[in-house]
């Protein structure tokens, strides 16, 4: 899945604002309209493209708790403890990391005893030996 300069800015174009058109993309670009739409299918067909999705402004969210939680995985059960995180709502992502912690998951919850809930539910999970969670007070970029 090579990708070269142009997708690369592409993709940051859309990161910004997934619903800006074909033809200021192109004309930001300098390519033509069809090069910008064939690259989108493309990357989309080839699963460089997963998806798209809305930003809310943060304060629209106020009252959420959203954290970042890190685990340790026991021997080689990740995936095992991959597919378990998968079944929680409250979990937005999960992302492999190297060093300490084995997985990285984004929380988002509606109250502070959903996410306690959360938490000690995510903590039963058979194969995480550890977690440490970050509660994120504010977003300064997003």
């Amino acid at each position: 899945m090579l990708m070269d300069d142009i997708d690369r800015k592409l993709l940051a174009l859309l990161r910004e604002d997934a619903r800006r058109p074909a033809a200021s993309l192109a004309k930001t670009l300098k390519v033509s309209r069809a090069t910008v739409q064939n690259r989108i299918a493309r990357m989309l067909a080839r699963g460089a493209i997963q998806g798209f999705t809305v930003r809310t402004r943060p304060e629209l969210e106020e009252g959420r708790v959203r954290a970042v939680m890190c685990i340790a995985v026991e021997g080689e059960r990740s995936a095992k403890v991959v597919k378990a995180l998968r079944g929680f709502a409250e979990i937005e992502a999960i992302h492999t990391t190297n060093g300490r912690w084995d997985l990285v998951a984004e929380l988002n919850t509606e109250t502070l005893p959903a996410f306690s809930h959360a938490l000690d539910q995510i903590r039963l999970i058979e194969g995480i030996a550890s977690t440490e969670t970050s509660i994120l007070l504010a977003t300064v970029k997003a």
